[in-house]
């Protein structure tokens, strides 16, 4: 769905708010990577459960008025009712099932008799802002991973990885911007393709043999680059290493949480896996599986070699561990370079232009540089984002600020708002993946210091705080298909539209959803998160 220019233009909602959600939802689909089934990401990540329910969602918003709440239950409308001007506009709940039931086999009954939708982690609550989101989080990833283990300079260094879907394919661009080489495995050719189209991949072959040749050239000049190759990683990875390649970082975003919609097997091209979906789906998930633990071996061979290697949370090692291989030797990403900012409430929050104008975003930029000197994530991140993040859909910004910084950008922004200095209003949200926002315990949460790991009373108290602070949407998710019982998280959006009104939602929820976060890691034992939380001037029970 590609919004008009008159959209662009024109109120078709009762109020600013209304407007900018339903144009957050209508720039959701904008990324769609199969916009027919309403497909935003990761194999089955919908924005809506089907078009009848997306029909109905777009009438309740245009009808909606400033003192009614509408209910989502996984992507398809309830009802409306009046909760009065402090609520949310509207409030989800995307694919939670008991926990007895919280199995893949259940959420995939569920969801074939069109009572259920995955909403991942921004999809289903209308925040997906496109591949910069996930660039931004892979981008401070991997230089997290430069200062930890080669003195801040990826350099010379070359990346092995597979996966260049609506997650995977920010790792190319992302390492670029990191200074490294980026060697990534992609089964499906027209990936491949659009990443190239897109800016975001520089090439691509289906010679094993090419692709090394690229990457060596590439890092002994020491040049930044990125590198597309064709086929299954279960194939290509032993391969890649049979030739003597030694990459410096090994990782993966393949689809390997949903067997059945997301990872393909060894020898099956998509097509094929597909077929063998509807045929035989248990046999996909045996081959898929086994596939995993292929790759996954390889992956620790490359560790046991000297390579740094980790998860990106893709729960690659859960399904490999199901075939017998140890995955848990490799660690995951977010423990080991990320849940040092978690506990200082430092995390990626989004803005995006209602407007629809560039000159928006970059005001924003210029007030974000200007206002927080001393965050050297920022003051090293917007200027390479100007340079390399291509702008799709509505103009989106993303960056990692703290506790406080967040609530006073967006009381800046507003202001900007209502001083006529922007636009149009402007959304404020934030990756699920976040201090306050998850718990997932083969990801965010794993391997707490107090064995908090599973408890999801965290994501579940951020929705409710969130709620009562007056945000404009909150939503709860639960993991669907391959991660169904592995994960509970809550999303938030903002409206900043000049009013008074707005600064008050803003002040309260902004400074209540890191709030919460801070407070979950000092309550595991952080004392960098404690620490934060006695500066904040929040009154805390730790």
């Amino acid at each position: 769905m590609v919004m008009s220019d008159n959209a662009l233009r024109e109120l078709r909602c009762r109020g600013p708010r209304q407007e900018t959600l339903l144009r957050m939802l209508e720039n959701t689909l904008t990324h769609a990577e199969r916009p027919d089934e309403l497909i935003v990401y990761a194999g089955l990540a919908k924005a809506a459960r089907d078009h009848t329910a997306l029909k109905l969602m777009t009438e309740a918003l245009l009808t909606l008025e400033e003192h009614e709440t509408l209910v989502v239950q996984s992507g398809k409308p309830v009802g409306v009712f009046p909760t009065g001007t402090r609520a949310p506009l509207v409030l989800m709940a995307n694919s939670n099932l008991v926990g007895r039931w919280a199995t893949s086999e259940h959420f995939y009954e569920l969801e074939r008799k069109g009572l259920i939708a995955w909403g991942g982690y921004t999809a289903g609550d209308w925040q997906y802002i496109g591949s910069q989101g996930i660039v931004q989080g892979t981008y401070q990833t991997l230089t997290a991973v430069a200062d930890a283990h080669f003195g801040g300079d990826l350099a010379g260094r070359l990346v092995v990885t597979a996966g260049l879907g609506g997650m995977g394919g920010a790792q190319p661009l992302a390492t670029v911007m990191a200074g490294g080489v980026a060697l990534c495995v992609e089964v499906d050719a027209d990936r491949i393709a659009r990443r190239i189209d897109s800016g975001y991949l520089e090439r691509g072959t289906e010679s094993i043999d090419e692709a090394i040749t690229w990457a060596r050239e590439a890092t002994a000049s020491g040049t930044a680059a990125s590198i597309g190759l064709l086929g299954n990683a279960a194939d290509v990875l032993p391969a890649l290493r049979e030739r003597g390649l030694a990459p410096d970082v090994v990782t993966d975003q393949t689809a390997a949480h949903d067997l059945m919609y997301g990872y393909v097997p060894s020898g099956m091209t998509p097509a094929e896996a597909v077929a063998l979906r509807e045929s035989d789906p248990d046999e996909l998930t045996r081959r898929a599986r086994a596939s995993i633990a292929t790759h996954v071996e390889c992956m620790l061979a490359w560790q046991d070699a000297g390579s740094i290697v980790f998860e990106y949370g893709n729960n690659l090692r859960a399904q490999a561990a199901e075939n017998g291989v140890d995955a848990f030797r490799i660690p995951i990403f977010i423990e080991k370079y990320i849940r040092p900012l978690f506990c200082q409430g430092i995390g990626p929050f989004r803005w995006v232009a209602s407007s629809g104008e560039q000159e928006d975003i970059d005001a924003i930029d210029e007030i974000v540089v200007r206002e927080f000197p001393d965050n050297q994530l920022v003051q090293r991140w917007i200027p390479i984002a100007q340079k390399y993040v291509r702008q799709a859909g509505l103009p989106s910004r993303i960056s990692w600020l703290a506790h406080g910084e967040r609530t006073k950008l967006a009381l800046l922004v507003n202001e900007a708002v209502r001083q006529g200095a922007l636009r149009g209003p402007v959304a404020f949200t934030r990756d699920h993946l976040d201090a306050g926002g998850v718990s997932q315990p083969l990801r965010e949460t794993e391997n707490m210091p107090d064995g908090s790991d599973a408890v999801s009373d965290w994501p579940l108290l951020n929705a409710l705080l969130n709620s009562g602070s007056g945000a404009d949407l909150v939503a709860i998710h639960a993991g669907g298909g391959g991660y169904a019982g592995y994960m509970q998280s809550a999303g938030v959006t903002l409206v900043a539209d000049g009013t008074a009104a707005a600064d008050e939602r803003i002040t309260s929820a902004l400074t209540a959803d890191t709030g919460i976060g801070i407070m979950r890691y000092a309550d595991a034992g952080y004392e960098t998160a404690a620490d934060a939380v006695r500066s904040s001037g929040l009154r805390w029970f730790g």
